[in-house]
């Protein structure tokens, strides 16, 4: 996978171990830069990025701290945490960190009430966690991997958002981007029931938007297609598969973190004020014929 050497924060996440999608317990880490006025589209605005601190999580992270916001991000091991907050703080931004098993409420109530600590509120909160254990069948995946699957992908980012909702409240406008997958509408063969769960972010986005809207809270969803990350290195271990995926979406390339990073930053800034209620693929299908055979291929191969 390729990564810009001009990106000073990389070096840092070199060190971030891989392998994520796990969630562990954990102790509270708190971690912040000094507390300097920022500029940019989000400044001095509190961005909370729950979930993984790698990849498309850490990007958005990154993004909405370059454009100005005081970030707040958590991950399940407090080496993680300490890591990406150290990488970012390396280049300048502001943010702390914090420990936080997502399916925990422990976890989460020690997440709010560092945030009301230092921030004394929220402005935006992107929720970003998933796990994706293999399960071949859905009608004959294990209880167990329904109740880590529904916990963390869905359940966890609608206990987030009520735990955080009355410190939204107190603020002119605010954003919740919720985190879904292509495979939302491409079951993949090997993780079946993590498809259900991204396909269930996208009604809740829609739910949420209309009984959020009179609080002054707007709710999209981002459904990333195919983005070169660890979790996709999978598909691309299959050759077949990978010129297919490419083809996918008819702009002859798959999508990189910081295509979700621009968008998701965009969603909560001014700019995305008469927009709620959306899931936004990146990019969209293909208009074309060829692009739905393509879709169609892809669903087999997998």
């Amino acid at each position: 996978m390729y990564w810009p050497d001009e990106n000073p924060w990389i070096q840092a996440r070199a060190w971030v171990p891989g392998g994520l999608f796990h969630p562990c317990a954990g102790l509270s880490v708190q971690l912040s830069s000094s507390g300097v006025e920022q500029k940019g589209t989000l400044a001095n605005q509190v961005a909370v990025v729950i979930g993984p601190t790698h990849g498309i999580g850490f990007t958005i992270a990154r993004h909405l701290a370059q454009d100005g916001a005081h970030g707040v991000v958590s991950n399940q091991k407090q080496q993680n945490a300490d890591l990406v907050v150290a990488a970012l703080k390396g280049v300048g931004l502001n943010v702390m960190g914090t420990v936080c098993h997502v399916g925990k409420g422990e976890d989460r109530e020690k997440l709010v009430a560092m945030v009301l600590e230092h921030c004394r509120g929220v402005d935006f909160l992107v929720c970003v966690p998933g796990v994706n254990p293999l399960s071949e069948s859905t009608v004959w995946s294990s209880e167990q991997v329904w109740d880590k699957v529904l916990d963390v992908n869905v359940k966890s980012s609608t206990l987030n958002c009520s735990q955080l909702l009355p410190y939204m409240e107190e603020k002119a406008r605010n954003s919740v981007v919720l985190i879904s997958s292509v495979a939302a509408y491409i079951p993949l063969a090997k993780i079946r029931a993590y498809s259900v769960s991204k396909m269930a972010l996208l009604g809740l986005t829609q739910t949420l938007a209309v009984e959020l809207a009179p609080k002054n809270i707007w709710v999209n969803c981002l459904v990333p297609g195919i983005i070169n990350t660890d979790c996709s290195q999978m598909l691309s271990e299959d050759p077949t598969l990978w010129n297919c995926l490419e083809r996918f979406h008819g702009i002859q390339r798959v999508g990189w973190p910081e295509d979700c990073a621009e968008l998701v930053s965009f969603l909560c800034s001014s700019d995305a004020s008469y927009i709620t209620g959306k899931n936004i693929m990146l990019p969209s299908f293909s208009p074309t014929s060829e692009g739905y055979e393509l879709r169609a291929q892809a669903c087999l191969l997998m």
